[in-house]
């Protein structure tokens, strides 16, 4: 059954039939063949989406969305320019740490890549930077979207490994900030390799002042990371509780949104929630099969035939996870490929939390990795440069990344709660 259920979805994705669609299609020629009655389709459906965890994406989705779009992002990066702009090419170090700061409110690499970029990529262009480069360095750092938590990613992954979201999220920060670090290296080098200048001079006044401005943005993250592992809240609540305190932040203290522009941002949510959620619905039926099937068990039987050695063994998974983030969507990766993975993980004894940050921070990667490049894309539409040109621009960055990735897969002692 396996042939038919892996060759029958890559011909549907090669036909052009959306990702969704061509997952619930290929179990159905699957139960088809095996005389399975195809109400299981509608039964694993309605179970798949019905998690409390779940609940917490939509909620992320739409509190980064508030911040984005908003004044947030702008005074934010106002205040880090105001500490870090004097250095040489230091707003290429503000670019990434504010890519890295909005991703603790985010929770998404497009929605960070958006926020930042907007703000950025015209005032670094402005100064002298490359523009290209620039947005390639913007895109790369929103791949630490979905690492740092809150990560959707993240939570999608514990809901089907039946991990602890909460565990997840604490052992995100350092492969973040890592991917950050190397970032930050990497454009302080193209810095003085193309002569950026420097800021504004470094001025107390003007650090307090913006500060001021930015604190009710900066306690975003420590209200709703705090909570979590404070224990006053789970990660769901903690998302409803971002939203609401993203609402009145915009509306009452930056009055930067009306209740027209508040609902166009509900709507826009609600179509990005809207396409994660009919993946994970559609992938019941998907999951169903594999275990029905016990492929999942074939595969890991399959490549533990080839060599029982665990860091052979991560090497190939790594492998896989970071060519089907080229072309692959996120969710769609983590929802297809989890299940097909975790009896081999298992089996080995590796650490599920440990495998879920490798399988995360792999496929974040494949945001600035062509075709489905989505941070690429959002860089694209703000500059209106050809994708082709960003791409070119953003391989130094995507080969630091790649280097940290391996350092996470191979030295788990870097992240303190697997030691």
């Amino acid at each position: 059954m396996a042939p038919i259920l892996f060759l029958s979805f890559i011909v549907l994705l090669l036909m052009g039939v959306p990702v969704a669609f061509s997952i619930v299609l290929s179990s159905v020629a699957v139960l088809v063949k095996g005389n399975v009655q195809l109400l299981m389709i509608v039964q694993r459906m309605f179970a798949s989406a019905d998690s409390f965890s779940l609940i917490a994406v939509p909620f992320f989705i739409f509190a980064g969305d508030l911040m984005a779009k908003g004044t947030v992002s702008k005074v934010l990066v106002e205040f880090a320019e105001a500490v870090l702009g004097t250095i040489k090419g230091g707003l290429s170090i503000v670019s990434v740490l504010a890519g890295m700061f909005f991703a603790a409110i985010s929770g998404s690499g497009a929605a960070t890549t958006a926020a930042v970029g907007a703000t950025l990529i015209p005032e670094l262009k402005k100064r002298g930077y490359d523009e290209a480069r620039s947005a390639a360095l913007i895109a790369a750092a929103g791949t630490i979207g979905m690492v740092i938590p809150p990560s959707v990613p993240m939570v999608l992954y514990a809901v089907i490994a039946e991990e602890s979201v909460n565990t997840l999220f604490k052992n995100g920060f350092i492969p973040g900030i890592l991917m950050g670090g190397i970032l930050i290296i990497i454009a302080l080098v193209e810095a003085r390799r193309f002569n950026y200048p420097k800021g504004t001079a470094f001025s107390i006044k003007n650090v307090a002042k913006t500060f001021f401005k930015a604190i009710w943005g900066i306690l975003m993250p420590v209200i709703i990371l705090g909570g979590i592992f404070s224990g006053y809240f789970t990660p769901s609540e903690a998302a409803d509780v971002a939203v609401i305190y993203a609402i009145l932040v915009s509306i009452f203290i930056y009055r930067d949104m009306s209740p027209k522009q508040l609902f166009e941002i509900m709507k826009g949510s609600a179509k990005t929630s809207a396409v994660i959620m009919i993946i994970i619905s559609c992938s019941g039926p998907f999951g169903w099969v594999l275990a029905n099937w016990k492929i999942p068990e074939a595969v890991s039987g399959a490549v533990l035939s080839l060599s029982t050695n665990p860091y052979i063994i991560m090497l190939l998974i790594s492998i896989i996870v970071l060519i089907a983030g080229i072309f692959m969507e996120t969710s769609s990766a983590i929802i297809i490929l989890t299940p097909v993975f975790l009896p081999l993980v298992k089996e080995l004894g590796i650490s599920l939390v440990h495998f879920g940050i490798v399988f995360v921070v792999g496929i974040a990667i494949g945001m600035i990795t062509p075709p489905v490049a989505i941070n690429l894309f959002v860089a694209s539409g703000i500059t209106g440069l050809p994708i082709e040109k960003i791409a070119k621009s953003v391989i130094p960055y995507l080969l630091g990344l790649i280097a940290i990735f391996f350092l996470i897969v191979y030295v788990p002692m870097l992240i303190p709660g697997l030691m």
